[in-house]
């Protein structure tokens, strides 16, 4: 087993708990040296909490003067190939005996009464799993519908006496660990389970997103630290909020402000959003991200960030916010290879094509070729003219060379002057490369008449498909960038 570090926007501290301390003492007769660890959950990985030497006699204590969150956690024996997961809760002085020949049926825990509910619940879900591995295995191998069905019908009724058995903890154990556990890993349910028309599809979507976080209590801090939160929150954001930006910000404020009160909650979920949205999976959906930076991160709503990080997501922001989609581009006002002033502003096209690229940069060499061809086959009878900037400056010949070589003349080829690059230093202004979140090449802009960001950062096959719906005036659906 690997364990694994949260990402350092992820890294932040703790508050204690009543801090009295914590004690978990592991005695295992397999063990006589080695180093133990003591995990716990975060999202898909597992991350070190303490480690402790294994003694001669199989004894590892974990002890801090802080209270653990209240989570599921896991010692990891030596070797790392072996692992027992257990409840923290209230009682944070817990003895586990194990024996690893079968931790399940033959570990105690004491001091805990909250893992001996948990025991009992992993060794009825262990045996009922064994009789529902075998009906599904039954079920996949039968020749015929009769024996399918029989199949299908045991294994149902396995599965419905399992959830029973979950339901029957949480009614009859309220407030504890382990049903705040299972009470958040139930999936919510969909009304029509075979739905017919379009309108019972919209209908199953629209109660599934209302009802996807009932059962999880969000002023509750104890769902941070287990397998399945972070999954779900992800799931949630993936595939049941519409990708567009305005939705994404609206459902990210609506369950930060849930979780305003809830500090740890808050604090996983604003560093989770903003991992996920500092470089995002679509384009325009870095708003989502800048929107972050501007209502929290830059109000001090995040104060458990260092400076360091406070300065990566500031930086970040600030690249982001004068390129966002729909918003006006900034102004290039460049000159050509004469020396003659070509202002970005003075395109008069019906869309422009803005393409930072350097000719010693060896995938410009290939793509820029590409872009030209495509736009003296198709482009530049739709509309569409190419302002192509030249994204270093020290070698003027081999830019202008590469021009005629491949006959690029019908573009717009700019540069920016050592004069006008100090007046813009000089006036502590942005750059043309931090207006445009230039950071490697080519990049492409797409821009309509009136100098608006239609799309940014797209591949030349993305670019022409997006171009021609466009021009088509046909609905356009969210673009999965590739260049990030």
């Amino acid at each position: 087993m690997k364990l694994f570090f949260i990402s350092f926007l992820t890294l932040f501290a703790f508050s204690s708990l009543n801090a009295q301390g914590f004690k978990v003492t592991l005695h295992t007769p397999d063990y006589t040296s080695g180093l133990a660890y003591l995990t716990y959950y975060y999202g898909k990985s597992m991350n070190v909490q303490d480690s402790a030497i294994v003694n001669s006699k199989g004894t590892a204590i974990f002890q801090g003067k802080d209270n653990l969150i209240p989570g599921v956690y896991s010692v990891v024996f030596p070797g790392k190939n072996k692992l027992y997961d257990f409840l923290v809760d209230k009682g944070q002085d817990i003895i586990i005996n194990a024996d690893t020949s079968d931790l399940i049926n033959k570990t105690e825990v004491t001091g805990s009464p909250e893992n001996n509910l948990f025991l009992q619940y992993q060794k009825y879900v262990n045996s009922k799993g064994v009789f529902l591995q075998k009906e599904l295995e039954a079920y996949k191998s039968s020749t015929n519908k009769s024996d399918s069905s029989l199949h299908e019908k045991k294994y149902k009724e396995l599965n419905d006496e399992l959830n029973d058995y979950r339901d029957k903890i949480i009614k009859e154990h309220p407030e504890s660990m382990l049903e705040a556990l299972l009470t958040g890993m139930k999936e919510p349910k969909v009304q029509n389970l075979h739905p017919v028309t379009h309108q019972d599809s919209l209908e199953n979507y629209q109660y599934y997103k209302k009802h996807y976080w009932d059962g999880i209590t969000f002023m509750d801090d104890r769902i941070i630290r287990t397998p399945f939160f972070l999954p779900r929150l992800e799931q949630y954001f993936i595939n049941v909020v519409s990708p567009v930006p305005d939705s994404v910000i609206k459902e990210s404020d609506y369950l930060l402000l849930l979780e305003r009160y809830a500090h740890e909650m808050y604090k996983i979920l604003l560093n989770w959003l903003t991992d996920e949205y500092i470089y995002p999976k679509y384009m325009g959906q870095d708003a989502v991200f800048v929107h972050l930076f501007e209502k929290y991160h830059s109000k001090g709503l995040s104060p458990w960030l260092n400076e360091k990080q406070m300065s990566t997501i500031s930086n970040r922001a600030y690249m982001l916010m004068s390129n966002l989609i729909g918003e006006q581009a900034a102004n290039l006002e460049m000159v050509d290879s004469n020396g003659i002033s070509k202002p970005l502003y003075n395109i008069k096209a019906e869309y422009t094509v803005v393409c930072f690229w350097d000719p010693t940069c060896g995938h410009c060499r290939v793509q820029v070729p590409r872009f030209d061809s495509i736009y003296n086959a198709k482009w530049k009878n739709e509309g569409v003219k190419m302002y192509g900037v030249l994204t270093e400056t020290n070698d003027f010949d081999q830019w202008k060379q590469f021009i005629r070589e491949h006959h690029m003349g019908s573009w717009v080829n700019v540069y920016e002057t050592e004069a006008q690059k100090k007046a813009v230093e000089d006036a502590k202004k942005p750059s043309y490369k931090q207006l445009y979140d230039v950071t490697q090449t080519p990049t492409l802009y797409l821009l309509d008449k009136d100098k608006k960001i239609i799309a940014k950062k797209l591949t030349m096959e993305q670019l022409n498909d997006l171009l021609q719906m466009k021009i088509k005036n046909q609905p356009l659906k969210s673009v999965n960038s590739s260049v990030k």
